[in-house]
């Protein structure tokens, strides 16, 4: 497995794909930050981590769309079968490669934070002389919103991985995973949608009910606000698990068929 994960590792830094990748999120997270602070002129950062989570509908194939795509347009996939390791050591070599590019991003992201934790130390003390009263509940926001976002992305990373095993085009897994990542995104909009008498559009309450469990954006809130939900870290790390799975799986049958 350590042989695969260094691979793919070297192998995001000789193609220019993750200097692409870490350039884009480093971008767009410093704007997306500048802009939620600005627009709603407070210290929350709560609608930072939500928008963030619509941009990882993009950024998450960029990352796992050539893992196993890759492997059988240059017709290395036989070489990866019969090589000395097993198929979940090599599924979770590309696996974790993937995942360190994404959470490398997100902490090198948290720089964006430093002007808040400076600007709200610097008012508080001017209201009261303590430094506790902005700084406390920006570090739980922040630290929750950290946690959320690399469970969410774990969760997606293997979705992604998934999708690459699937075919042998780069594109189509890219499009394809942005299309089942944005489907799983935006249930949580279409359940949260009302008309003009301010009714939820879906009526019926059974159906709202399973959106709601199986949306991963709906598990999202309660770690921005800076509460550890034990049932969302459950969900996230189960979402992995079988989409992990099931790709070993397809090159289990790969393998003997």
């Amino acid at each position: 497995m350590l042989a695969i994960y260094r691979k793919e590792m070297r192998s995001y830094f000789i193609n220019p794909i993750g200097y692409i990748y870490l350039g884009i999120f480093l971008a767009f997270s410093a704007l997306l930050c500048c802009y939620t602070t600005i627009v709603s002129a407070t210290y929350s950062t709560s609608q930072y981590f939500i928008f963030l989570v619509f941009a990882l509908i993009i950024m998450i194939p960029l990352l796992t769309m050539r893992l196993f795509a890759e492997e059988k347009k240059l017709r290395t996939e036989q070489l990866l079968l019969t090589a000395p390791v097993t198929l979940t050591g090599m599924v979770l070599g590309k696996y974790f490669a993937a995942l360190t590019m994404y959470v490398a991003g997100v902490l090198i992201s948290c720089i964006n934070f430093l002007p808040l934790y400076i600007i709200g130390a610097s008012e508080s003390a001017l209201e009261d002389g303590s430094k506790l009263t902005q700084i406390g509940p920006i570090t739980g926001q922040i630290v929750g919103g950290v946690i959320a976002i690399i469970l969410l992305g774990a969760a997606l990373i293997a979705v992604g991985t998934f999708i690459s095993a699937l075919t042998e085009n780069q594109l189509s897994a890219a499009v394809i995973t942005v299309g089942v990542i944005a489907a799983m995104v935006l249930l949580s909009v279409v359940n949260m949608l009302t008309d003009s008498d301010g009714q939820p559009i879906i009526a019926n309450y059974v159906i709202r009910y399973v959106i709601d469990w199986v949306s991963v954006l709906s598990r999202f809130n309660a770690f921005v606000n800076g509460i550890f939900d034990f049932a969302a870290l459950l969900y996230y790390a189960s979402l992995a698990f079988v989409f992990l799975f099931l790709t070993v799986r397809v090159y289990d049958k790969r393998r003997w068929g």
